[in-house]
């Protein structure tokens, strides 16, 4: 079971991992042993998942997530296969944390009477400065 909060967990089942080899430094150990995980996560499918969540999780998730709602996470940062498969469930599980997250509903407010007044003196003083820099008057 992958924890993502102390009450939402996700089975083993709903997550499919590939080994691949990776690139980048690492000698002949790149060329011999798949380090690099691809992790999936039907998140179109999982019953664990609310529609609001996974609206906002196909937002944050962008290109990791294809056209069918398949979360894919590619970990290649480290050496090892055991690393690079729980820094793909640490990502995942933290995208998921973040779509859990409702975003605050923006309030509309208006402006004081004082700060509208204080914003207008600030810009016929501003006009002011201004206007006195032209050329001093004149037959030319």
């Amino acid at each position: 079971m992958l924890q993502i909060t102390p009450d939402l967990l996700i089975d083993e089942s709903d997550l499919d991992e590939r080994f691949v080899r990776a690139s980048g430094p690492g000698g002949q150990n790149v060329n011999k042993v798949a380090t690099a995980v691809e992790l999936r996560f039907d998140a179109a499918r999982s019953a664990v998942l609310s529609d609001e969540v996974r609206g906002r999780l196909r937002v944050l998730a962008g290109t990791r997530m294809t056209a069918d709602g398949v979360v894919l996470i590619d970990a290649r940062r480290h050496r090892t296969q055991g690393q690079n498969r729980e820094d793909a469930r640490e990502r995942l599980a933290d995208l998921i944390r973040r779509a859990l997250v409702r975003p605050k509903r923006r309030r509309k407010t208006r402006p004081t009477k004082g700060s509208v007044e204080k914003r207008i003196v600030s810009k016929k003083h501003r006009s002011e400065t201004k206007r006195g820099r032209g050329r001093v008057g004149g037959d030319r």
